[in-house]
């Protein structure tokens, strides 16, 4: 059963009980989201878990799609694999999968940002046929 990926549309107690699991080694000062902020997140995007070899899940990668002018576009987001689970091929599967939806539905590119410190997570990206853009990257905190 390990790399099994789904694509979750509601949330459940075992979803939220992963997020409180994972959000930390995500981002330590974001909070879990709420049951209602993962049912949020499925009706408003395309959630995708992995489970890892003993059935629960191990990571999530959240793929949105969106149009504008220049074509549909997709963007992956808060990509996380438990650290128990870390090398097992989960961060690939969700992220192939991800490519897969994102390509099926049209869009004309996949676009991620990923924190240099995370050095396997940007080696996979490459991997997988990512490109470094040079860019200058703008967050206004709201």
């Amino acid at each position: 059963m390990a790399g099994v990926i789904e694509h979750v549309t509601e949330a459940s107690d075992e979803l939220v009980a992963a997020f409180a699991r994972l959000m930390p080694q995500l981002s330590p000062r974001a909070p879990a989201p709420t049951r209602e902020g993962l049912a949020a997140i499925a009706r408003g995007a395309i959630l995708l878990i992995a489970r890892g070899a003993d059935g629960a899940i191990a990571g999530a990668l959240t793929l949105t799609l969106y149009p504008i002018p220049t074509g549909l576009q997709a963007r992956i987001d808060d990509v996380v694999v438990d650290g128990a689970a870390r090398g097992q091929g989960l961060g690939a599967a969700l992220s192939r999968e991800a490519i897969r939806r994102a390509r099926a539905a049209g869009a004309v590119a996949i676009g991620l940002t990923s924190h240099a410190s995370r050095e396997a997570a940007n080696r996979l990206y490459v991997r997988l046929g990512f490109e470094r853009r040079e860019t200058n990257v703008y967050r206004l905190a709201l």
